[in-house]
């Protein structure tokens, strides 16, 4: 009982001791409290998750305080433990731990270190609260919290605009999306009278059916409910509509990537649907909705990712499709499949964004990879960890021998959705498999103009400016390298904080899948495993594993073809994306500013909301408010005043001769009446 409750607070009281103590408890002692305190949940969290890998623990809550009475609203503050939740404590902690000891190296020259490090923890804590959640409203609570913490983290070098301006597209953006969830929870409480999970799902069925108004219309109550939270989840998770704080959230340090981007705030959307499965199982038009969402994010994010030039938004779109996949993977009622997805893409995902990051440690902190290059021979390390990360993203392995991670949790969801055999599924298992292929082509893509080829550091000045935007200095030499052609440009591996977590990363990548498989994915033993926490369909698990060989083979197929093409493209002939460019500009121009998704939002709300701006500002502030206040009414005051000052003499016969004339008046006055 008291362990769950040290791996949530830990953090927080990491966070209190880092943030308040600052400068004055130092660098070290601030990274040491906080890295530890993690360290500590972590492995606090395992020996949970094990237990119920292996049948022995139950689902139960761990009462903290009474959190809110009003009425008949009554939330108690619980940290309930199940096997959903034991899979988030280790991936949250797991990926956070490593993150903190990852910045170590990488954030070593920030003069804000402890405020770094309390913002990680604070997050983290955040985070923990949310998958903790016995109720709607303790939930929202770990929802807000993540929103603040990637706010804070996002904007943390607050010295560039462009990091400012991320911060706040990030807040705006999933404000938008927390408007529809927390509609969602009253709703919730209006219909059920309670915001308490279990009982909300144990009292849904015998609301199916029913309708309530709204927006003056009769709605099924379920699928109103449902399809609100989802909204929440869209913004969260980053769905298309409310995906385009994403890729702009790459301003944040590298490790706040790995963090936000690929174990924890994204996958709260996933969670929360997976969490409330049962009530979602109850409307078809809102799993169908999250299919048809899904398929669309997975097809439009791996299509901006094959033009990007950025290595950080190229995982960062990656993230957004396999997010995707995770929610059209719900969306057919493959709930385990979606979690082991969810679970998987921690390891891999973060190991991706952290050698990311060491690359760009490598290169002073330049992240265009036209300047990359041949990189392979100078940071050896980074290149294998990074290989077996896009080895798991594209799936590699041998049906029935052994895959990476992705072999096993994206093959599943691809095969869930054929199996499902409904329409919205059929269109999200041929979404799936174009989307597989262009991820293996833009991730090998990555891998190719990264490490292979020759080097491309020859404008030295781009990486000097590059590491002065980020606030380092450059320390190695330009001297003329014979070797490599460059201006002597030396890239240099990573330090070891940096390199363990790429090591520890690298085996879950190759890994996590093989090992953890049958639990998740078995038809027999998932309902043993899950326990009643999800809706785990035995259905639709046992029709996955029957559906043709030609399905199965699917994925494999198209890595393949993407490896080939991007081998092609990238190594064998590096005149074709030219010529591609050249030949249909159009659709490169379409994929490279995102589908236009930004503009169209600039045309359709910034643009109104600016002109709204001025013309308060112009008509209403200074126009009305300024002219008749202060340059109007105050205006007359204060001629007023400075009249009645040449009055004030201080001199006492001037005062009596002007109380002399007012009785000669008032004398005047009554005398005539």
């Amino acid at each position: 009982m008291e362990t769950i409750k040290l791996i949530v607070f830990l953090p927080l009281l990491a966070a209190i001791v880092a943030g308040l103590g600052n400068r004055m408890i130092g660098n070290v002692a601030a990274k040491i409290v906080t890295t530890a305190a993690l360290f500590l949940s972590c492995a606090l969290s395992w020996p949970i998750f094990i237990s119920f890998m292996t049948g022995g623990a139950e689902a139960h809550v761990v009462p903290v305080l009474d959190f809110i009475r009003s009425g008949d609203l009554d939330v108690q503050w619980s940290l309930r433990v199940d096997t959903l939740t034991a899979v988030m404590l280790v991936v949250v902690t797991s990926v956070s731990s490593l993150v903190h000891l990852y910045s170590w190296g990488y954030m070593s020259e920030d003069p804000s270190q402890p405020r770094f490090f309390a913002y990680l923890s604070l997050f983290t804590f955040a985070m923990l609260m949310l998958v903790t959640a016995d109720s709607l409203v303790q939930m929202f609570f770990g929802w807000e919290g993540v929103g603040l913490a990637s706010y804070l983290l996002i904007g943390f070098w607050y010295h560039k605009p462009s990091a400012n301006a991320a911060a706040i597209k990030a807040f705006v953006v999933n404000r938008v999306g927390d408007f529809g969830f927390s509609l969602g929870i009253f709703a919730a409480f209006l219909v059920f009278g309670t915001v308490s999970i279990p009982e909300i799902l144990s009292l849904a069925p015998s609301y199916a059916g029913s309708t309530i108004g709204f927006l003056g219309y009769r709605i099924d109550t379920i699928t109103l409910i449902c399809i609100l939270l989802f909204i929440g989840a869209m913004g969260k998770s980053a769905q298309l509509g409310l995906h385009t704080w994403l890729p702009d959230a790459m301003e944040g340090p590298t490790p706040v990537s790995a963090l936000i981007h690929a174990a924890t705030m994204v996958t709260a959307g996933v969670f929360m649907v997976c969490r409330l499965s049962p009530l979602f199982e109850l409307s078809e038009t809102a799993t169908t909705l999250v299919t048809y969402v899904g398929a669309a994010t997975a097809l439009f994010a791996a299509t901006v990712g094959t033009t990007q030039t950025d290595i950080k938004r190229v995982i960062a779109y990656s993230t957004c499709s396999q997010l995707g996949y995770m929610f059209f993977a719900a969306g057919v009622g493959a709930y385990g499949a979606a979690m082991f997805h969810l679970f998987t893409h921690a390891f891999f995902k973060a190991l991706l964004f952290l050698g990311a990051g060491s690359v760009i440690h490598a290169m002073h902190h330049e992240q265009d990879m036209r300047y990359y290059g041949g990189l392979r021979k100078h940071i050896p390390l980074t290149f294998w960890a990074m290989m077996a990360g896009t080895l798991a993203i594209t799936g590699v392995g041998v049906i029935g021998v052994f895959g990476f991670a992705g072999f096993y949790s994206k093959d599943a969801i691809i095969e869930a959705a054929f199996a499902s055999g409904t329409q919205a599924g059929g269109v999200a298992f041929a979404v799936a498999v174009f989307a597989a292929l262009l991820t293996s082509f833009y991730s090998w893509r990555l891998m190719f103009l990264t490490f292979f080829g020759k080097p491309r550091w020859s404008q030295s000045e781009h990486i000097q400016h590059a590491a002065h935007d980020h606030g380092h200095d450059d320390h190695h030499g330009h001297a003329h390298d014979e070797d490599d052609g460059s201006l002597g440009y030396h890239p240099h591996e990573s330090p070891l904080p940096m390199l363990v977590p790429l090591i520890v990363l690298t085996l879950g990548a190759i890994f996590a899948g093989y090992v953890w498989h049958t639990p998740f994915l078995d038809a027999e033993k998932g309902v043993e495993f899950w326990q009643g926490s999800i809706a785990f369909d035995t259905h639709l698990m046992h029709a996955m594993h029957e559906v043709p060989l030609l399905v199965k083979l699917s994925a494999t197929i198209v890595m393949i073809l993407g490896l080939a093409l991007a081998w092609w493209a990238y190594i064998k002939d590096t005149s074709v994306p030219a010529r591609f460019t050249a030949t249909f500009p159009a659709i490169y121009r379409f994929l490279l500013n995102k589908w236009y998704w930004d503009e169209l939002y600039n045309l359709i709300f910034v643009k109104p909301a600016f002109w709204l701006g001025r013309l308060f500002w112009k008509k209403g502030d200074e126009g009305t408010i300024d002219r008749f206040g202060p340059h109007g009414a105050a205006e007359m005051v204060l001629q007023g005043s400075r009249l009645a000052v040449r009055f004030q003499t201080g001199y006492l016969y001037s005062y009596a001769f002007v109380m002399l004339l007012g009785l000669v008046g008032l004398a005047t006055w009554a005398m005539t009446r």
